[in-house]
């Protein structure tokens, strides 16, 4: 991945949305080398710790080349995380199988993020980047999905019936999602409900490990805050999917031990916290355009609403602690004009 940076020559600087892919994937990928650092360290199960160490290889090759692109165009290179943010020593928070879920759902994120950010580069080096991160996560995807089912840990989205033939809408109640004119899911509905509920579950382990071992008691309100609502978004999409007797991922609550010495500082966790919930409304805002029964939309835009709030909250908290990072801004014209 280097040769494609380091053999380009380029004298066109770099665009606001460029610049915004890479400074986040560098907050990204140092707080991913901490997490994987620490899981390494504590990792037993042999078939897992290779997938482990790919994934700490690419974030380290991700830090590698957008530090050297940020050299060449004299911008300053963020702080992100670092050694003082992870503790390899402390006891095990979390089991290898849920580490291992943890890293498949991590990498749907990076999935997506890749995407964004590659369709949002003009200049040529940062697109072929972008295009090897798409090319190495698909492949840490498929790695992480082979061993979750060869361990029989996989939780395959519910099958449904095959259509005796191709089917047009006829009537307007196909919309509604009352009472007795509540029909059946269909399959894009279902496919969104579950993948959402699927990340909820992971997120509410994350958040139940973390409240444990923060060492700020605002921090460990907010985690069970989001441990509380997490919860409670589980139950909505849970009950969904058993209305029309489809069942439900697995749970991950039970692969959290009882320890509560800190692997990680508490600026690294509300980081992690506010990514996953940052990530989580766009995963609703996807679901709730594509339902096609009004109830379920209502219940998307009550779930995003509260996660906002909780984003919000947690935001403010990260500033007040004097955690946030301030990502390059434009610049203030009123403010020059007046200097």
């Amino acid at each position: 991945m280097n040769q494609i940076i380091q053999g380009t020559e380029h004298s066109i600087k770099l665009t606001s949305t460029e610049v915004a892919s890479l400074w986040t994937s560098y907050q990204n990928d140092t707080m991913a080398i901490c997490v994987l650092t620490y899981m390494l360290a504590k990792v037993e199960d042999a078939e897992i710790r290779p997938v482990f160490e790919f994934a700490l290889e690419l974030a380290t090759t991700h830090i590698e080349i957008i530090s050297g692109i940020f050299r060449e165009e004299k911008h300053p290179i963020p702080y992100g995380f670092t050694d003082e943010d992870v503790d390899i020593s402390a006891p095990r928070l979390f089991s290898d199988a849920y580490w291992l879920i943890y890293l498949h759902e991590m990498t749907i994120h990076g999935l997506a993020g890749y995407a964004v950010a590659l369709t949002t580069s003009t200049r040529s080096d940062i697109r072929d980047y972008y295009t090897q991160c798409n090319h190495s996560s698909t492949d840490l995807y498929n790695k992480t999905t082979d061993i979750l089912l060869s361990k029989g840990i996989f939780s395959r989205p519910p099958h449904i019936s095959i259509p005796d033939k191709a089917e047009f809408v006829k009537k307007q109640s196909f919309l509604n999602g009352w009472f007795a004119d509540r029909r059946p899911l269909n399959a894009i509905e279902i496919s969104n409900i579950f993948f959402n509920l699927e990340k909820d579950l992971v997120s509410r382990a994350l958040h139940i490990g973390f409240s444990q071992v923060t060492k700020s008691k605002e921090v460990t309100d907010f985690m069970v805050r989001g441990t509380d609502m997490t919860y409670k978004h589980i139950e909505v999409f849970s009950s969904i999917l058993h209305e029309n007797d489809l069942p439900s991922p697995n749970h991950w609550e039970s692969e959290v031990t009882n320890s509560t010495t800190s692997p990680f500082s508490d600026k690294l966790m509300m980081f992690h916290s506010l990514l996953l919930l940052s990530t989580a409304v766009g995963f609703y805002g996807a679901g709730m355009a594509v339902c096609m029964r009004r109830d379920i939309g209502l219940q998307y835009q009550r779930i995003i609403t509260e996660t906002q709030k909780l984003t919000e909250d947690g935001a403010e908290l990260f500033i007040d602690k004097g955690w946030m990072e301030q990502a390059p801004q434009a610049d203030d014209r009123k403010k020059l004009a007046h200097t």
